[in-house]
């Protein structure tokens, strides 16, 4: 069957994240937005985790589902749906290797709380789990990948964003060449990367040292709101086991759910202090320096894929799952109404519309174009079809600062 998963998002006990991040949330949230499939984000938080094992139940397929849903949810009836949780969370290892300061995100999926139990004792014997819901850890990222494999041969481990430039596998400023490079004799283990929001399938189908390994993505969510900002479309048997044998076989993987990696507050080089945007060709010819003030710039996914890739751009291997590029809707109600997200008139359009029409993503991806306008308005109607064309006016995002997308007909006021 095919469904929808989100499997990298974070708790209320991570840093700068929103209150509102609970089970019941999130399970509220995933119908909102078509999500069948969430991961539980945090789970090497033992109050976090005490809060999981209280609230959720385990099925027979290894997955979780909440056990009182709440009575009084916000869910309208056409976006009412089952959602079951699968164990996750992520680890920022720091370390010293190869003569310099890495420090690479990791995502870890777990079949079950045992699992998840067994990987904290082992961490909890490196550094403090209760500081944050992603802990920071003095640990070789080929280490941890050691102890999830020990904690269960069914554990999985993922380089989360694999590209940003300060906290990743291959990101420019502290990270590697190649999986091999990283994880040594243990890089087969590692059946997927996730792309990240500055990058998307066909930028990394440009290396062909990943052939063969699964493209995964998913939101990092640290709000109910941004699930499924990015997401991977599952055609597999919804369990544990399932999902496994789809990322770590290769096959079961159907597609995924994209920003336009312009959107992506990483994806040019620059420095946002100066409101420089470079491209690579740009940062080269100033020596890696901002033109405005002398000062090192960053430097973006694009660049840093550019620097790694052997194939040319268009390159696509045999058999690489498609993928779609979506803005979020409440970002495409705000341009269309000329106010913010969060405003109420933007929040009320918005649900109005889901009850209307169905969930996030079956108006973003497939529902009818003048069902869309009549349920709104043509300026929503043709942003939403110009989106599904990839026809965005885009100004790239760099060193953190996220770029502007929107469609052309609502940019011209249609």
């Amino acid at each position: 069957m095919k469904f929808i998963a989100d499997l990298h998002i974070h708790s209320h006990y991570s840093r700068a994240t929103s209150r509102d991040l609970t089970p019941e949330s999130l399970w509220k949230w995933g119908q909102l937005k078509g999500i069948r499939l969430l991961g539980t984000g945090d789970c090497t938080h033992p109050g976090w985790l005490g809060e999981l094992e209280s609230k959720l139940v385990a099925s027979d397929c290894g997955l979780f589902s909440l056990r009182e849903p709440p009575r009084d949810a916000d869910v309208p009836a056409s976006c009412k749906a089952e959602v079951s949780f699968l164990i996750s969370g992520e680890i920022s290892c720091i370390y010293r290797k190869a003569g310099r300061t890495r420090k690479v995100h990791c995502l870890v999926h777990l079949p079950d709380f045992a699992a998840a139990h067994r990987l904290n004792q082992a961490l909890a014997r490196i550094g403090n789990l209760a500081s944050d819901g992603r802990p920071i850890l003095k640990l070789d990222a080929k280490e941890l990948l050691r102890m999830v494999l020990d904690a269960s041969p069914d554990a999985m481990l993922i380089p989360a964003h694999a590209w940003t430039p300060h906290f990743s596998i291959f990101g420019a400023a502290s990270g590697f060449a190649s999986l091999a490079e990283c994880f040594d004799d243990l890089a087969p283990q590692v059946h997927a990367i996730e792309t990240g929001l500055s990058s998307d399938p066909a930028m990394n189908w440009r290396l062909s040292a990943l052939d063969g390994v699964t493209l995964v993505s998913n939101s990092d969510a640290h709000s109910p709101a941004k699930l499924g900002r990015e997401a991977t479309v599952f055609d597999t048997e919804l369990s544990y086991r399932g999902v496994y044998s789809a990322i770590a076989g290769g096959r079961g993987v159907a597609s995924t759910i994209e920003f336009f990696p312009e959107q992506g507050k990483y994806h040019a080089d620059g420095h946002r202090g100066c409101g420089v945007r470079l491209s690579p060709a740009e940062t080269i010819a100033h020596g890696y320096r901002c033109p405005a003030c002398g000062k090192k710039v960053t430097v973006g996914v694009l660049h840093r894929v550019e620097l790694l890739a052997d194939r040319a751009q268009g390159a696509r291997p045999a058999g690489s799952p498609p993928f779609q590029s979506v803005i979020p809707l409440l970002d495409l109600i705000g341009w269309t109404l000329g106010v913010g997200t969060a405003s109420k008139r933007a929040q009320a359009l918005y649900f109005d519309l889901l009850r209307q029409m169905g969930n996030e993503f079956h108006i973003l991806r497939d529902a009818p174009l003048d069902a869309i306008g009549a349920a709104s308005s043509a300026a929503l109607a043709g942003g939403i079809g110009e989106m599904r064309a990839g026809e965005v006016r885009i100004s790239s995002g760099y060193d953190g600062e996220f770029g502007k997308i929107s469609p052309s007909c609502l940019a011209a006021g249609a």
